[in-house]
């Protein structure tokens, strides 16, 4: 509750070493940005990976691993020229992956404000200032306002000390702290900071015997595959059987005919280099470096690259409150007195706002009833507004949060603070303590006699020995009070009364008094949060609160936000300590939770089958970001444990960039399935030439170094820049893909087939009718089979008809060129085998490749890709 902070008439004051407030030069919202590990077995940083070990992290990649046989049944069929491709491919994707961790990682650096506070202690009877990190059990640590708690320990002094904790517990509201008291008040926690008072805590447990320490513990283990690279490695494994299973189908058919040995293995390498989309991780990594570099514009940034897709597989998102959910301020928002009620309207603890009664803006003049609530909450109040400073623009609170709130209030209503002390300055004052629950000031008004102002917890003004106002006040004030709780707000009950001189004894300033009302104070959610959650739902994503807060105020932001609504259950910690909570995926709300708790939550998603995304800002919240299937990290608030464990950080905080990187997740797998129709339909059409063409007349419809070139032209730049198509506009409008689908399900498969089985028929066709007019029938298949691919990539366009991705429009354009140029450039003819066209010829080949365009346009609005069907269980949809 409220402390003051001036004109402490306690004497435990003169026990403490003489330190002005905010010793540590931090306000609190700069004290959580430098919040880190201390101790002398200090818990270290995430170690910097070297870039060795980077590279081969990016090489045990399955697709590369694909990549590298490719590569390797190339360079043994002697085209060296081809190798080289698909090595540089490899080299570029690797190049990328290590070039975007490394600059994530400088990044999330610069966020971090690294520099760790000095600790004050008392050493030999002689106060020393010493770095944190030599903080040892048993030292005798001060702290005061504004102070980061360099370790675990026992409060032995204190004078009106209060901490933040809700780095490590999720608790929005500050917590008092006296010695002798239970542990949760006896005792503070390394990384804690103090908002208000100051005190003597004697060191128990630094570094990894801290509580910072045992939640380090809880984030250890590796990262897994994403569910793409799940997805890619089932289809590697079943892409080389089938391969392999080919390739010894067409080496058989042609020993069969008579062919020579050496050119039919050469053959069948050539087509399982074919078959291999090798441009498939260029594509994947393409994709990803535009998500991650579309992102950084919008103020995140991307520690590893694959998590730009993991986010848009996710079926769950589990999301912190205080901080993340909400703005990690307290604000004032709901005013009640005996006449009346109001909204107060404004932004963190900025004055400007207003105050809203009946519809309509009020001032002091309009509402006097109003305008002496905040009057006394402005006077009994030991906060103090701090205004923007070095390049910020958010205000800031000095003191208890919960005062600076009706500070903010008081100004927004038309009320100036100094002025007010001007006219009634404070003479005495009866602290808050934990047994009254209430704080009290005595003010001098300007025509004489004194002002008593009086603020605390509703159960301790309420009461007939404290109000002088008649039992139909006091019944109406509490059934206020009671529901102003409910819907999750703290509340405080405001009154006063004004005495002739100080005749009165002290013990009858908190009799008689006249209530004034009540204020409904809460962290308020950010603007952009029910946004978010509405576009989550909207794109089939469960989202859950799980939190260390009350769960009366967790159940107020999950009803707000649209999470769950206020008849649904809510699950606490305490339950799951006890096992009585059942199916923890089968509620949406979880209040009271420790981080093993919140570690426990995520693992039962993932076990369940979902794809799990968890955002959050504190401490607490490492483990579970570390473990999720992708951690979101706030940037600006976030500590720097939840930071180092997330895979993206929110540089701006904004939980509305969390919605456009699951849409470029969407829209990175969304590109991949895209390659895949028109990579494997262009591998499926050669795979059928060379397997259908003998029974046409034709004994090699094709040479290994005309496959090699096709496939080098239509799976090289053309393939790698669909990787570039822009998002679908119904992206979010569907459910994220289910986690065992197979990343060629969802009727992908039959449109592959399809459409390699139309390629292959137009190019068995145009042999067939050059080989009977005379022609060079193994050229015009050559050119055929290569233009009617890149007519295909034309039609797999995300927004065909239009200038988007032009990209695509010019790798087509030059691939075609340089089709042609094996027909007709001297030394391509050599190396390829082939004879020079009639012009005519060239314009029937052109022609049929725009059959490829058309038949893939019009088998896109026949046979749709099936849009992914619900990727929860039903049980979750039904709750």
């Amino acid at each position: 509750m409220n402390q003051p902070r001036g004109r402490r008439p306690d004497a435990d004051v003169d026990d403490l070493r003489s330190t002005p407030p905010g010793a540590g030069g931090l306000s609190l919202d700069e004290a959580a940005r430098r919040l880190t590990f201390y101790g002398p077995n200090a818990i270290p940083e995430e170690p910097r990976t070297p870039v060795w070990r980077r590279v081969l992290q990016q090489l045990r990649d399955p697709l590369i691993l694909v990549l590298l046989v490719a590569a390797a049944l190339t360079i043994a069929t002697g085209d060296l020229t081809d190798a080289t491709v698909i090595l540089l491919v490899i080299a570029v994707n690797t190049a990328v992956g290590v070039v975007q961790e490394v600059r994530a990682e400088q990044a999330v650096l610069a966020l971090s404000a690294m520099s760790a506070p000095a600790a004050r202690v008392v050493r030999d009877g002689e106060e020393r200032s010493i770095p944190a990190a030599e903080v040892v059990p048993g030292d005798l640590v001060l702290v005061a306002e504004g102070d980061i708690v360099p370790a675990d320990g026992d409060v032995q002094v204190a004078t009106l000390l209060m901490a933040d904790e809700s780095s490590l517990t999720g608790e929005s509201v500050p917590v008092e702290k006296a010695p002798g008291t239970d542990p949760s008040h006896g005792t503070v926690s390394a990384g804690t900071v103090v908002v208000r008072g100051r005190g003597r805590v004697v060191v128990t447990d630094t570094g990894a015997g801290s509580a910072l320490g045992r939640i380090a513990s809880l984030m250890g283990g590796a990262a897994g595959l994403t569910p793409l690279q799940h997805r890619l490695a089932r289809f590697g494994r079943v892409l080389a059987a089938v391969t392999v299973a080919l390739c010894a189908v067409v080496l058989a058919l042609g020993l069969v005919r008579g062919q020579p040995v050496e050119l039919m293995i050469v053959a069948a390498i050539s087509l399982a280099v074919a078959a291999v989309p090798e441009s498939l991780p260029a594509v994947v990594t393409l994709s990803l470096a535009l998500g991650a570099r579309r992102m950084a514009e919008r103020q995140a940034i991307v520690r590893r690259l694959p998590a730009v897709e993991t986010l848009g597989s996710v079926t769950v998102i589990a999301t912190d409150k205080t901080g993340t959910l909400t703005e990690g301020r307290m604000a004032a928002e709901q005013l009640w007195t005996p006449h009346g009620e109001a909204t107060v309207m404004g932004r963190g603890y900025e004055p400007e706002g207003r105050v809203v009664r009946e519809g309509g803006t009020v001032t002091p003049g309009d509402a006097p009833d109003l305008a002496a609530l905040l009057r006394v909450a402005m006077l009994c109040n030991d906060a103090a507004l701090e205004p923007p400073a070095d390049g910020s623009t958010q205000w800031r609170a000095l003191g208890d949060p919960t005062e600076a709130a009706l500070l903010a209030a008081g100004a927004r209503l038309g009320l100036d603070r100094a002025v007010l002390e001007g006219e009634m300055p404070r003479v005495e004052e009866i602290p808050f303590d934990s047994d009254r629950k209430r704080m009290t000031t005595v003010h001098r008004r300007p025509e004489g006699g004194l002002r008593v102002a009086c603020k605390g917890a509703p159960e301790s003004v309420l009461r007939e020995e404290i109000l002088a106002d008649g039992p139909d006040v006091l019944t109406r004030a509490g059934a206020r009070a009671e529901a102003l709780a409910r819907s999750g707000y703290r509340v405080l009950a405001v009154a006063s009364v004004d005495l002739e001189d100080f005749a009165e004894s002290p013990r009858t300033w908190e009799s008689g008094l006249s209530l004034l009302g009540l204020v409904g104070i809460l962290d308020p959610p950010r603007s952009a949060s029910e946004t978010t959650m509405a576009a989550c739902k909207q794109a089939g994503i469960v989202p859950v609160l799980i939190t260390g807060d009350h769960p009366l105020t967790a159940r107020a932001v999950a009803d707000r936000l649209g999470i769950a609504s206020r008849d649904e259950e809510v699950t606490t910690g305490e339950r799951i300590r006890e096992g009585t909570a059942g199916d923890l995926t089968g509620v949406r709300v979880y209040a009271r939770t420790t981080p093993e708790q919140k570690l426990d939550i995520v693992q039962a998603w993932r076990r369940a089958g979902h794809v799990v995304a968890m955002t959050g800002d504190g401490v607490n919240d490492g483990p579970a970001l570390r473990r999720a299937d992708i951690g979101v990290a706030m940037g600006r608030r976030g500590t720097e444990v939840a930071r180092q464990a997330a895979d993206l950080v929110l540089a701006d905080d904004n939980p509305a960039t969390i919605v456009a990187a699951v849409e470029e997740g969407r829209r990175v797998y969304a590109n991949v399935r895209r390659f895949l129709l028109y990579g494997l339909a262009g591998g499926t059409a050669e795979v059928l030439v060379m397997l259908l063409g003998p029974f046409l007349g034709m004994p090699l419809p094709l040479l290994p170094a005309q496959i090699l070139w096709i496939n080098l032209l239509t799976h090289g730049v053309p393939g790698v820049a669909l990787g570039a198509e822009p998002v679908a506009p119904d992206t979010m409008r569907h459910p994220p893909r289910p986690p065992e689908e197979s990343v060629l399900g969802a009727g992908l498969w039959p449109r592959i087939v399809f459409m390699g089985a139309f390629v292959a028929a137009v190019t068995l066709v145009a042999g067939v009718w050059a080989r009977e007019t005379g022609r060079p029938w193994q050229t015009v298949m050559f050119l055929v089979l290569g233009a009617t691919q890149l007519g295909v990539a034309l039609g797999s366009r995300a927004l065909p008809g239009t200038l988007a991705n032009p990209f695509l429009l010019v790798a087509v354009g030059v691939a075609l060129g340089l089709q042609a140029a094996g027909v007709y450039l001297p030394p391509l003819r050599e190396l390829l085998g082939t004879e020079p066209l009639p012009l005519t010829d060239l314009a029937i080949a052109a022609a049929l490749s725009g059959l490829g365009h058309v038949v893939m346009r019009v088998q896109a609005r026949l046979r749709p890709e099936r849009p992914p069907g619900a990727a929860v269980p039903s049980r979750i949809r039904e709750h």
